[in-house]
């Protein structure tokens, strides 16, 4: 019994100190809810004043988001909505914020400016967007500016529609076609090249689809043992154009984590291609590219939407060459914007910083999606 009672002294006093930790220093996620009612702290600095309109954001609480920015009288609470989601359906549109930072740039008694980066959560990964916020005091308080990225506006016009359109019609239960539909296209892998890396093994190369019929496609990779027992299958999932155009070809980029290359005896590798409607319209034209050297080595440029539609995703593929033309790397970035027609926005890609001295040249392609199906 006396171990018993003791045992309840030390449990209950634990529960008091564990209670009154959380009340003296609450985690951050704490702090912002207390009986159903929703608690910042106090915008005595810039940092919090950018801290507190991060949180509402996050909650999409626009109307209190938009009530706190300084220059709010300068566009309506839907312009700043749109803003930040997008004023056309897009990955940001569907994406929620996970977090966000915030780091001071300079600051005088009156004004202050900070980075604000917002991580979006989409379904393709953590997206982030860096803003610099110019914020003000007012009395005791500071508030920020709200930059508006410049809306697109398109002036009426006709955009001669002139491009090669594929359709699929298969076999219905009903018909007497013989035994088969189409046959798929025909794909070939024209370059694949295993690498090391801190985080696996990488397989990568280019997949040509050799056919006069659109193909969707994608390649598996079996890394076998000297003994060709199998160590692990993977799939390029994400870093690959799916549908191809006749004669196009995409980079793959398949990973391996936590697989060791001197492992491997050998690869297997297993292109697919399905036979799918498909069109030559978006064309996409990249503009301005180029590889930034490092420090901060990157390949960027801009997309210009050339047809008369929206393009709600574009994901851009880049595969980089060394001065004999042989695969380096593949960088891959989706734009969490829509892509409205003729008007640019740009991309910006890191490449990895041991690799950025190796790269000479690059190819480029981009991938579309509307909402409605794959283009």
């Amino acid at each position: 019994m006396k171990r018993g009672a003791l045992l309840a002294f030390f449990l209950g006093a634990a529960t008091v100190a564990l209670i009154a930790i959380g009340t003296i220093w609450p985690i951050p996620s704490a702090v912002h809810f207390a009986g159903g009612e929703r608690l910042l702290e106090s915008s005595s600095t810039p940092e919090a004043a950018a801290r507190n309109l991060g949180q509402e954001i996050r909650l999409k609480d626009w109307g209190k988001a938009y009530g706190s920015l300084a220059d709010s009288s300068q566009f309506s609470e839907q312009d700043f909505i749109d803003d930040l989601t997008g004023y056309y359906p897009s990955l940001r549109t569907y994406s929620t914020l996970d977090h966000f930072d915030v780091r001071p740039l300079r600051a005088s008694d009156n004004d202050a400016d900070v980075q604000f980066t917002l991580y979006w959560s989409t379904v393709v990964g953590t997206l982030p967007d860096t803003r610099t916020l110019h914020v003000v005091r007012s009395g005791d308080h500071w508030a920020a500016d709200w930059q508006m990225r410049e809306k697109p506006t398109l002036p009426p016009q006709v955009i001669p529609v002139e491009y090669l359109r594929w359709d699929v019609i298969n076999r219905g239960p009903g018909d007497d076609w013989g035994a088969q539909n189409v046959d798929a296209p025909n794909v070939k892998i024209v370059d694949m090249h295993p690498v090391q890396r801190a985080e696996g093994v990488v397989v990568m190369g280019e997949l040509l689809n050799e056919d006069v019929l659109p193909a969707y496609v994608s390649v598996t990779a079996t890394l076998q043992r000297k003994s060709q027992s199998a160590i692990a299958t993977e799939t390029a999932f994400d870093k690959i154009s799916h549908v191809l155009l006749p004669k196009q070809v995409t980079p793959f980029f398949i990973q391996f984590p936590n697989a060791s290359l001197s492992d491997v005896g050998s690869i297997r590798m297993e292109p697919f291609s399905n036979l799918v409607s498909a069109s030559a319209d978006p064309v996409i034209e990249i503009d301005n590219e180029k590889i930034n050297p490092a420090p901060d080595a990157s390949l960027s440029g801009e997309l210009n939407n050339q047809s008369g539609q929206v393009v709600n995703v574009a994901h851009v593929l880049g595969t980089l060459y060394d001065k004999s033309g042989n695969l380096v790397w593949v960088v891959d970035q989706y734009v969490d914007r829509a892509l409205p027609p003729q008007t640019p926005v740009p991309f910006n890609i890191p490449i990895p910083e041991d690799l950025a001295r190796k790269v000479s040249t690059q190819r480029t392609v981009v991938a579309t999606y509307s909402f409605g199906g794959l283009l």
